[in-house]
């Protein structure tokens, strides 16, 4: 039985554009056609003016809310926030959510078939970027009938998202939310990526991205590559708090080569899930744009990147124990937004999550979103449908 506090059952949708003019890419490439799934949450209002564009993270999906069916036992992803009554307020707002290029989750990307082959792309499905998922999105907006969002919200890779967004489509959005991200990769995060990708470079089963349907997926090095990075989400309050030295199933050291600590059980618990409902190809693609992006390219300022986006209202958030994106990441796109005259409200939150506090500081941001979006649409004069 589903939980009240809900949207219940959601229907996944997807679109396709490019059948006929390819979709050009950052890299020069082109692609086409081009899918892209999506869901939605809400109604639109008389004016279209009360959409609000969630982007997801690394591993996320298109599904933030509700669920599929009822015998489901987990919602979407960002349940905690999107829905009646939530921060993402669905009886006010009309909320997306889209899977990016690159994914598994139904957009197109390795696993996708090639239609001039009728096999998956694997490695020739062409490098995408943060600016090229989110160029999709706008197509997406297009098919929607919808011009300007009210608001763009997102964290980590979702946060990238919304900061492309605000530098580049400031014209179609009013106010973006930013948590928890970075306008650009330090050297730090590109190396801990690349950990990942050689981990998955690694797995014999990998076979140069090869491996649709011959029944043997590269589970090892993406369960590799997928503890690494979840070790970057957590902090050593949070790990010390859940985890500490405890060990898993015993009381005593085996003095052995065996899983033997509770982290260490997490850790593998966690990769071998990941293998489960991820793609080692998608991994490569996805974090490879997140290495990609750079803000401060072609002129090396940030505050040159959002010259147009003075209109654009801005709710930036940290949290003081994330180590993959430190607070001074968002320090230094708060300096660049006041550098032109942005409205932009920035928050350092107290927090022991690390860097997924954004998905577990449910009240706090709860908080936060719906004071800043109550103000956003008195501002903007927006009717509730």
């Amino acid at each position: 039985m589903l939980p009240t506090n809900t949207l219940r059952l959601v229907t996944p949708h997807s679109f396709t554009f490019a059948e006929d003019v390819p979709f050009p890419l950052e890299s020069g490439a082109v692609l086409g056609p081009v899918t892209v799934a999506y869901e939605t949450y809400g109604r639109l209002n008389a004016e279209r003016s009360n959409a609000i564009l969630i982007l997801h993270a690394l591993s996320g999906s298109a599904h933030a809310a509700g669920y599929h069916a009822a015998e489901d036992t987990r919602p979407g992803w960002w349940d905690e926030c999107i829905g009646p009554g939530k921060a993402f307020d669905t009886n006010r707002y009309y909320i997306i959510c889209s899977n990016v290029l690159g994914s598994c989750y139904g957009s197109s990307g390795p696993g996708s078939v090639n239609p001039a082959t009728g096999r998956p792309y694997g490695l020739g499905f062409p490098v995408v970027t943060i600016g090229d998922m989110v160029r999709a999105q706008t197509h997406l907006l297009d098919h929607l009938g919808i011009e300007r969002l009210l608001c763009a919200a997102g964290g980590s890779m979702g946060g990238m998202q919304v900061l492309e967004w605000a530098a580049h489509h400031a014209h179609r959005l009013r106010a973006a939310i930013p948590l928890a991200t970075t306008a650009r990769h330090s050297p730090m995060l590109i190396a801990l990526s690349e950990v990942g990708r050689q981990a998955i470079y690694a797995d014999p089963a990998w076979n140069g991205g090869d491996y649709y349907g011959n029944g043997n997926k590269p589970d090892t090095g993406l369960a590799l590559a997928r503890m690494v990075g979840h070790i970057t989400y957590l902090s050593d309050e949070s790990m010390q708090q859940k985890f500490g030295r405890r060990l898993q199933a015993r009381e005593q050291y085996g003095y052995e080569f065996q899983t033997e600590f509770a982290i260490e059980s997490y850790l593998k618990y966690n990769g071998n899930n990941f293998t489960r409902r991820f793609d080692a190809n998608s991994y490569l693609y996805v974090t490879k744009a997140m290495d990609y992006f750079d803000l401060s390219r072609p002129t090396g300022s940030f505050a040159a990147a959002f010259a147009d986006s003075a209109a654009v209202k801005f709710l930036i958030v940290s949290f003081t124990s994330d180590w993959l994106y430190p607070s001074y990441h968002s320090k230094d796109l708060v300096r660049a937004l006041h550098a032109v005259g942005a409205d932009a409200t920035y928050l350092d939150i107290e927090s022991t999550w690390g860097h997924d506090a954004f998905l577990l500081e449910v009240e706090t941001m709860t908080r936060l979103i719906e004071s800043f979006l109550d103000r956003l649409s008195a501002e903007e004069g927006v009717a509730w449908p």
